[in-house]
């Protein structure tokens, strides 16, 4: 094997035979170079590379470090280990499943199904995958604990013929692929939790999430070790990813976390059949090249996995470098192309292009050429060689990159084509081609009796060395891999103590409702019995959001500690990191903060280890910027609680456009996991704390798999005690009468408003009896998408059950008698109040904050956009005028009066209502 074979350990390229002018030269350097490594070890070696490359920058001359070695693979035979597993065994079970797995989607084309499918990317993939099952992935009943893996999504049916042939899904599971609500044993196309919640633990099929989402499943397991809450040290996170998906941003934005915090338990393995779904991922260039400087230059350990065993002996004879230079000379689009063809394509368009390639394979016949050298992912040997290395690195987390073929040993019509990804069924000489190449025991009878969909799943006899062997192997290793503990977990939960302070008020003093929030959380985190549980998860404005106070108590996790003098060491809210830390401090990174939610929100079924996240963040950036990470977090049955903070279109006074959030429960409200809240004091935030906690993670009854969203503001106000009676139930549910109607003779009107906006209704309340004798009712409105959903739910009962006597959504029994007409404000679009106009019994006017944002004062903001106290004065005059009980000039009157016409009147035409 030559040099190319070992990149040494800093990862510079060796320049290439083909253009090096003076190749003896050369190998006097390298044999040189082989000695010392040989005397002194690598580390001196390192030290003396870099010595020499400081050296050559400071004379001027030009260094190329490109982080790419040779196209071959990293692990050279001589250091490649035995083989542990019965190969012979291993590869009828492997056949087996290849043949189960394709008619999984074949079987699911039949007439009247035809609901799609993939089969090309388990074919692909299907070696790496048994080598994992046989030998690495370990179980929940494995005494370490179980590992987690990321399965790539098109790769399903795979998984799904494993586990039939283990007894964990029946025939008719597999015929209901797809037909999740039509079939009584339907499952999901994708790996999706919510729909299996024993089987699948990860959703990974929308492309990007997978990768970023194992990353902080390995940070969150160091954490939980970390911290001392469970030991996982023997648990490893896989990802199985395809080089197509690595093109989304995602997919490499978050690698230089998993090095930075020396993530040695995650693996990534990509899987380079080098197509995407329309064609080649890099048809004029080389992905694997590609991803390894990547990688590499992030502080990855890069393994590739190019090239299978039957190349060993042609790279054993290739003494001048000739087909490594050849290897590395040829494009990704020529090599898919290749294994289109046939043996004698590829010596007439490979090896030919060389007289030295062309002489190394001259022994060699086509068919040899065609099936002896293979792509190194589909070679066990080599695959177990990778997997093991990567498991046993310390220090960082490592990346294999696995050569492989796109529909790899489906025929000719499949493997390899710009096509395949779309080909979902066989015909019938397709159907006997694969039987013969798998030896799959099944007649030309069988096949052609009935339709060509009718071809039978293949299970060997159950007392098969085959079967035998293919079940001790997940004995040994801990039970079945994919599988998700969704048992009931119940903690023992803070008591009234914990929410006191939150009933309180504030006194005199204005604070905003992050800070009422953030006082709760801190006392919370107090509590003895679960606030070690407790997961704060932060971008980086912890100062913004008054979090700073946490982070000399609660510290700030760091794997490595601190190991610098903090610039506010004597101060009492000094910067302290910690290897215990509590705090996930994310910097600026939404995206990986969402999945440090998952992973923590999701710790009770992966670890059996209930913690509680709160992750909170702008809430301009949240459901805008990371809303498919929530929704995989949905699927993954998440719980915690999403803190949209800074939140509302005009509290961020200047900060402007893409700051300003007007709508960000609107799109909260499309996630069916979302409970979303809108509280305006702090007492409604202890409730709705306590009643998430308690439905998350107490004894009740209702659907546990949720995750709370509150969205709280900047703006300081004075936060009133928890009135006497107060609606507890009403305030839940989403509405509560705050403040009922003077009593009187004048005409009445409810004013509605969430949030900041609760003030504004308010003062509008205070205005509407001082000059215009009109009564009002404010009502305190936590939740119009709960209130939404309720309604949703009893109209979906009355259409199913049309027998029964009906059932009223809760908001129209609740205002049932209530005398209106409604007004309807928020610091949000006017689609958020307007989620409950048709259940509303009366006249509903709503006020809403649209357009793009914009940079001014919040009193100005308010005015511009008719929002505030006055607009709403006006316009309950509007509505009242409407319906004759005020004259019809007031509306008019009202609105010279406060000066609403003029919308750039600034400050000076309100008198706020921020009071």
């Amino acid at each position: 094997m030559t040099s190319h074979d070992n990149p040494g350990p800093i990862g510079i390229s060796l320049p290439s035979h083909a253009q090096d002018l003076d190749p003896e030269e050369t190998q006097e350097w390298v044999e040189s170079f082989d000695a010392l490594l040989d005397e002194r070890g690598s580390d001196r070696a390192s030290e003396i590379v870099q010595t020499m490359i400081q050296h050559a920058r400071a004379k001027h001359v030009p260094i190329h470090q490109s982080g790419n070695t040779d196209y071959v693979n990293t692990i050279p035979v001589e250091q490649q280990p035995e083989y542990p597993g019965d190969r012979a065994l291993e590869k009828e079970i492997k056949d087996a499943l290849r043949w189960n797995a394709a008619m999984v989607v074949h079987r699911a084309q039949r007439p009247g199904v035809g609901v799609g499918g993939h089969l090309s990317s388990f074919a692909s993939i299907a070696s790496m995958y048994e080598v994992g099952f046989n030998h690495f992935f370990r179980g929940r009943e494995h005494p370490g604990g179980g590992d987690q893996v990321f399965f790539q999504g098109h790769a399903s049916p795979g998984i799904y013929a494993r586990a039939f042939m283990l007894g964990r899904l029946t025939q008719d599971d597999l015929d209901g692929f797809r037909q999740e609500k039509s079939n009584p044993h339907g499952m999901p196309s994708y790996p999706h939790p919510r729909a299996m919640p024993d089987f699948w633990e990860f959703p990974t099929v929308s492309m990007g999430i997978g990768p970023v989402n194992a990353i902080e499943q390995a940070s969150f397991n160091k954490y939980l070790t970390n911290r001392g809450i469970k030991d996982t040290s023997d648990q490893h996170v896989w990802a199985f990813l395809g080089d197509g998906e690595m093109d989304e941003v995602e997919s490499r934005g978050h690698i230089h976390i998993a090095a930075k915090e020396h993530l040695d338990n995650l693996t990534f393995v990509v899987n380079c059949n080098l197509q995407r779904l329309d064609g080649p991922v890099r048809g004029n260039g080389k992905i694997i090249q590609e991803l390894e400087a990547q990688f590499r230059g992030a502080g990855w350990n890069v393994i590739k996995v190019v090239w299978g065993s039957g190349w060993d002996p042609l790279l054993d004879k290739d003494d001048d470098g000739a087909l490594v230079d050849l290897m590395n000379a040829t494009p990704d689009g020529d090599f898919q192309t290749y294994r289109t063809e046939n043996g004698a394509f590829i010596r007439d368009n490979f090896f030919a292009r060389d007289p030295r390639t062309k002489a190394l394979v001259a022994d060699m016949t086509d068919d040899d050429i065609w099936w002896k050298l293979n792509r190194g992912g589909n070679d066990p040997k080599k695959v177990y060689a990778a997997f093991k290395a990567a498991t046993e690195h310390k220090g960082q987390p490592t990346v294999i990159l696995a050569h492989t073929i796109k529909g790899y040993r489906l025929g000719k019509s499949f493997a390899g084509r710009n096509a395949t990804h779309q080909m979902k069924k066989f015909t019938l000489e397709d159907l006997k081609a694969l039987r013969d190449t798998l030896n799959i025991p099944i007649s030309d009878e069988q096949l052609e009796s009935g339709s060509v969909y009718d071809a039978p799943y293949y299970l060997p006899p159950e007392d098969s060395p085959a079967m035998k062997y293919f079940r001790e192997r997940r004995g040994v290793l801990g039970g079945g891999v994919p599988s998700r503990d969704h048992e009931k977990v119940v903690l023992d939960l803070p008591g009234d103590k914990a929410y006191e302070v939150a009933k309180r008020g504030s006194g005199k003093q204005e604070i905003a409702t992050t800070m009422a929030l953030v006082r709760l959380v801190k006392d919370l985190m107090r509590d003895k019995q679960t606030g070690k549980l407790w997961v704060p998860i932060i971008p980086d404005e912890a100062r913004t959001f008054g979090m700073d106070s946490m982070f000399p108590t609660a510290k700030i996790y760091n794997p490595d500690g601190q190991n610098y003098v903090s610039v506010d060491r004597d101060l009492l809210l000094a910067y302290k990191e910690s290897t215990q830390g509590q705090i996930k401090h994310m910097g600026i990174n939404e995206i990986g903060a969402t999945s440090a939610f998952t992973a923590a929100g999701t710790s009770y079924a992966t670890h059996n280890q209930p913690m509680i996240p709160f992750y909170i963040f702008y809430s301009m950036f949240g459901f805008q910027r990371t809303a498919d990470f929530f929704w995989a977090a949905g699927d993954q049955m998440a719980r915690g609680f999403l803190i949209g903070a800074t939140a509302g279109k005009t509290t961020l006074a200047g900060e402007g456009l893409q700051h300003m959030d007007g709508h960000s429960p609107i799109l909260a409200a499309t996630n069916p996991a979302a409970v979303i809240y809108d509280p305006a004091y702090g007492y409604e935030i202890g409730h709705i704390m306590r009643d998430g906690l308690q439905r998350m993670y107490g004894e009740d009854d209702r659907d546990q798999n949720v995750f709370y969203y509150l969205t709280v503001y900047n703006e300081p106000i004075v936060h009133p005690a928890e009135p006497e009676g107060l609606d507890v139930d009403g305030l839940l549910k989403g509405m509560y009468e705050l403040d009922p109607a003077p009593e009187g003779d004048g005409p009445l009107v409810q004013l509605m408003s969430s949030g900041v906006g609760v003030p504004w209704a308010r003062h509008a309340r205070e205005i509407l009896e001082q000059d215009w004798g009109v009564r009002a009712a404010v009502w305190s409105v936590t939740s119009w998408a709960e209130m939404r959903k309720d309604a949703l739910e009893a109209e979906k009962h009355n259409f199913l059950h049309p027998e029964e006597d009906p059932r009223t959504p809760w908001i129209s029994e609740r205002l049932s008698g209530v005398e209106g007409p409604f007004v309807a404000t928020s610091d949000y679009e006017g689609l958020l109040p307007d989620m409950i106009r048709q259940w509303v019994p009366g006249a509903y006017g709503v006020l809403g904050a649209e357009g793009w944002g914009f940079s001014d004062t919040r009193p100005a903001a308010r005015r511009f956009l008719h929002i505030d106290a006055h607009s709403m004065v006006v316009k309950a005059l509007q509505m009242l005028a409407a319906e004759g009980k005020v004259d019809a000039s007031a509306p008019r009157q009202a609105a010279e009066k406060y000066d609403l016409l003029n919308v750039n009147a600034g400050e000076s035409g309100s008198s706020g209502g921020e009071s």
